[in-house]
């Protein structure tokens, strides 16, 4: 049996002046909902390709503002292997940061109901810029119109209006020189249960470069048999941990249990292969009594 996970979304509600924002990441078609649909979901650029595009469409029977604009953000993670990015737009000090140099035409923009409009970025890095990969979110943000919400009769003839933003924020990555993938596990931590196993793996990046690739973690029984299986997409950019939960499927398997751990830049589907960087290949097994 077998479980794929993707990176989660991070989903954010608040209100601002009745606005409602919703922030999501890495969904394989961006679909803001009533907003607007943005492809692909990386952009990739170099010393050599300078330039990059996304397309935005109106699905919607309605015009869309659209607003276009850079912000920097990393996964990032706690002890218990949750991830979520945290987006800043100002104070950037991390070295690999492409902010400053990276500009988006155009930037606003009314998207007619079912229209599409093709976003150009332009990279002008400083000269002296070391071989490596740099990085920055796009943020798309579309407005929907505003919606009128009922209130209590008591009220009298007062409404409200509802202001819907839709933001999403994909990754740009800008490749310069000779870059490395290479990843390191520092620990695993494994955890038995009475119906699950849990696996939390800390890694850490050690190239000039992210490692992405795919986790595959394996649950085997004493007879060599698999009883379950979970494969998680994996972007680590500095240090990150995982967390992976193989439930215990069936009966009569016999112990102890074996953990097979495998991290690989090979078999991502959703990155064509000349973007993907070959990085190192890891596997790891430990018993569970």
């Amino acid at each position: 049996m077998s479980k794929c996970r993707r990176f989660p979304a991070r989903l954010v509600t608040g209100l601002r002046g009745l606005s409602v924002f919703w922030l999501l990441f890495l969904i394989p078609l961006l679909d803001v909902a009533a907003g607007v649909l943005v492809a692909p979901t990386v952009i990739f650029m170099s010393d050599r390709q300078r330039t990059g595009r996304m397309t935005v469409q109106n699905p919607t029977d309605k015009p869309t503002e659209v607003t276009v604009s850079f912000s920097f953000g990393l996964p990032v993670s706690d002890s218990l292997g949750n991830v979520q990015v945290i987006l800043q737009d100002s104070a950037v000090t991390d070295p690999h940061s492409a902010l400053g140099w990276l500009k988006a035409f155009p930037r606003k923009m009314i998207l007619p109901p079912n229209g599409t409009q093709i976003i150009r970025f332009v990279g002008r890095p400083p000269k002296d810029l070391p071989d490596g990969e740099y990085w920055a979110r796009v943020i798309v943000e579309s407005r929907a119109g505003e919606t009128e919400i009922p209130v209590a009769e008591d009220a009298g003839a007062i409404t409200t209006h509802l202001n819907m933003v839709m933001r999403t924020a994909i990754m740009l990555k800008f490749r310069k020189g000779d870059l490395i993938s290479q990843l390191e596990v520092n620990s695993t931590e494994v955890t038995f249960g009475e119906e699950q196993i849990q696996v939390l793996v800390d890694m850490s990046s050690r190239g000039n470069a992210s490692y992405v690739g795919l986790l595959t973690c394996r649950l085997l029984d004493a007879d060599n048999k698999e009883i379950c299986q979970s494969t998680i997409q994996l972007a680590v950019y500095y240090d990150l941990r995982r967390k992976i939960r193989l439930p215990i499927i069936g009966e009569g398997h016999r112990k102890p249990y074996q953990v097979e751990l495998s991290i690989s830049t090979k078999g991502r589907t959703d990155i064509a292969a000349e973007d993907m960087i070959p990085g190192n290949e890891i596997l790891y097994t430990q018993t569970v009594e």
